[in-house]
């Protein structure tokens, strides 16, 4: 059984470990604004969301991330299904994603969970490849 719970500041150092490319600051900015939320089976930690509100307003999945021994297993499922339920019990009409171009299995993912293409932009200089994103209406 998936258990799904925001991230604590107990969380930060495993958060910092595994999301290492948002750094411990980030990471700590993102855990007092209630922006993680964990995925835990039988006490351990198997993954985590991360994610933010596009202009302030539309929530926004920066990242879903599980360990490697949990993957394929509904884990991802479970925390998107508990962040959009949080995001709709928040009074939000609709939720936002994206993943690169060439990353055709979490595409896919984003898919089969409810969500629809709508464009791509290219940002030279950090990325090599255009980010794809995605929409879904939830109310």
């Amino acid at each position: 059984m998936v258990e799904v719970a925001s991230a604590s500041q107990a969380d930060i150092d495993w958060l910092v470990r595994q999301d290492a490319s948002a750094g411990k600051a980030w990471v700590s900015r993102c855990v007092a604004l209630g922006e993680y939320l964990l995925a835990r089976q039988a006490g351990e930690i198997v993954g985590f969301l991360r994610f933010s509100r596009f202009w302030g307003r539309v929530p926004y999945m920066e990242m879903i991330r599980i360990q490697p021994a949990h993957r394929r297993s509904g884990v991802g499922t479970a925390l998107f299904l508990a962040w959009e339920e949080a995001m709709r019990a928040e009074g939000a009409r609709m939720l936002m994603t994206s993943s690169e171009c060439d990353e055709s299995r979490p595409q896919d993912w984003h898919r089969r969970n409810g969500f629809a293409e709508i464009g791509a932009i290219e940002l030279p200089g950090l990325q090599s490849v255009p980010e794809v994103f995605f929409i879904k209406h939830i109310g």
